[in-house]
């Protein structure tokens, strides 16, 4: 089976880490971490991914960038996941997943 490709993008390297290595145990997703919106932006153009997740520290227009950019484009979904535990990144995830 195919893995999910999820492009996180996050200004803090620590958080980026673990909402990366909370995706990634999950074996059905693999998780791709950008630290800002240049390198999210040459990732989406050398990769496929079936979703985009913004965390913080993004301004709010690096993230309608991204978004008019990326998703639009592309039409990839994207959710905005600012902190409130892996249960809830976890559901934020399937409920876009789910609506492809």
């Amino acid at each position: 089976m195919k893995k999910i490709e999820i492009l996180a993008i996050c200004t803090h390297e620590g958080i980026l880490q673990t909402i990366n290595r909370l995706i990634n145990n999950n074996e059905l997703w693999n998780s791709t971490g950008a630290i800002d919106i240049n390198e999210a932006k040459e990732l989406a153009d050398t990769k496929d991914f079936d979703l985009i997740l913004i965390g913080s520290g993004l301004t709010a227009a690096e993230e309608q960038e991204l978004e008019s950019i990326l998703a639009a484009h592309k039409n990839i979904p994207v959710v905005k996941h600012y902190g409130g535990g892996s249960g809830l990144l976890f559901g934020e995830i399937y409920q876009a997943l789910s609506g492809r």
